[in-house]
């Protein structure tokens, strides 16, 4: 059974930073390319950053380039967000999921999600 489970959220004020982790099991990890989506109530979940399965390739949405950064530790099955520079529109549900097929950006493209974390930054 495929699990997947975040953790690290929690409240900051804007300018602050926080690490998501995100740890799976019950899959070949170091196969699964993995993603980052975030959610606000009533609002469709968001792209935030994607990871390839052997870490070589990253992509991020407009809106976190340059403040946020994904990785991995294949020998962990965690994946990471690192998030700097935290403003108010960062507040979220964080998630973070398993590619199966498709594009990256979107939500429909994967399978296995966790709980969510919860992040909420202060202005």
């Amino acid at each position: 059974q495929v699990q997947l489970v975040e953790s690290g959220g929690g409240m900051v004020q804007a300018g602050g930073s926080l690490r998501l982790s995100c740890a799976a099991s019950g899959l070949t990890f170091n196969l699964q390319h993995m993603g980052w989506f975030r959610q606000t109530p009533g609002k469709e979940r968001d792209f935030v950053a994607y990871i390839g399965a052997n870490a070589g390739i990253t992509y991020y949405a407009d809106s976190v380039k340059g403040r946020f950064t994904i990785s991995r530790d294949n020998g962990k099955n965690t994946v990471y967000l690192q998030m700097n520079s935290l403003k108010p529109e960062d507040t979220a549900v964080y998630y973070c999921a398993v590619l199966i097929a498709g594009s990256y950006r979107l939500g429909a493209s994967y399978k296995y999600w966790g709980q969510g974390t919860q992040v909420t930054v202060s202005s």
